[in-house]
């Protein structure tokens, strides 16, 4: 008879065979269109397919990266604080996009946010110098954040910390005040629904570190100029910003 805890050791040494066999077997479905992922890489959360049809930001405004109008200057940045030298997407909110945000920001599929640090990466390179730069998330409400039992923008600037080699600052910026949701809102009134809802405190004495903010989504800039104007208030200088995803123009919508 084989003693327990040798069967223990034999059982312990064969999981991970039998995990990989199992997930080669039962490959994992796409979150985004619901068909199996590709067998060669059975643990994937996004099959190849919904990867490819991302679109990935090209061109555009030199500070924020949105189509320039036929004529004049851009239009989504011209009334940010000056302190917010870019900002950056990674990829179009299209079908595929959005369920991957839905999913993470709903459905506590948390691992997404690897995923979305890896689109990222791809796409756009870390803005501004990185003397000093720390990663901001956009935080919520503590009543939002017990509610949902995370922050997804904290996971995604968790995941990139890794990735960029940039630390990560929880305890510059905060949401005092929740606003009802952007998602039926105009441009206009996006804006005002997020005016005076953060507060940020000021840099250590003589440093002049830049601040990174990231969030799962831009639709407007609205939420990152609320943001940027707690920040630059309080005395940060240098101010970028980075997301996941980003709204389609007004125009790509309707067409």
């Amino acid at each position: 008879m084989i003693p327990s805890d040798t069967l223990r050791r034999i059982a312990s040494a064969a999981l991970p065979t039998l995990r990989a066999v199992e997930r080669f077997l039962l490959p994992n479905a796409c979150v985004s269109c619901g068909r199996a992922v590709e067998r060669g890489s059975p643990d994937a959360l996004v099959c190849s397919s919904c990867r490819w049809r991302m679109k990935p930001l090209l061109g555009g405004c030199a500070r924020c990266a949105h189509p320039l109008p036929p004529v004049g200057s851009c239009r989504v940045c011209s009334a940010w604080p000056r302190e917010i030298e870019t900002a950056r997407s990674a990829v179009w909110l299209g079908p595929e996009a959005r369920e991957i945000v839905h999913r993470l920001k709903y459905d506590g599929l948390t691992a997404l946010a690897s995923f979305a640090a890896d689109v990222i990466t791809k796409h756009v390179s870390p803005p501004l110098d990185q003397g000093g730069a720390l990663l901001i998330p956009i935080p919520l409400t503590p009543e939002r954040r017990r509610t949902r039992g995370y922050n997804q923008a904290e996971l995604l600037a968790k995941a990139l910390s890794g990735r960029w080699g940039l630390p990560l600052a929880l305890d510059v910026l905060y949401r005092h005040r929740d606003a009802p949701s952007q998602t039926r809102l105009t441009a206009g009134a996006r804006g005002l629904n997020v005016t005076g809802a953060f507060l940020a405190v000021a840099p250590p004495g003589g440093r002049r570190a830049t601040i990174i903010l990231v969030d799962d989504v831009f639709t407007t800039g609205a939420t990152i100029a609320a943001a940027a104007d707690a920040l630059s208030s309080a005395g940060w200088a240098r101010i970028a910003a980075v997301t996941f995803a980003r709204a389609l123009p007004f125009e790509a919508r309707i067409g």
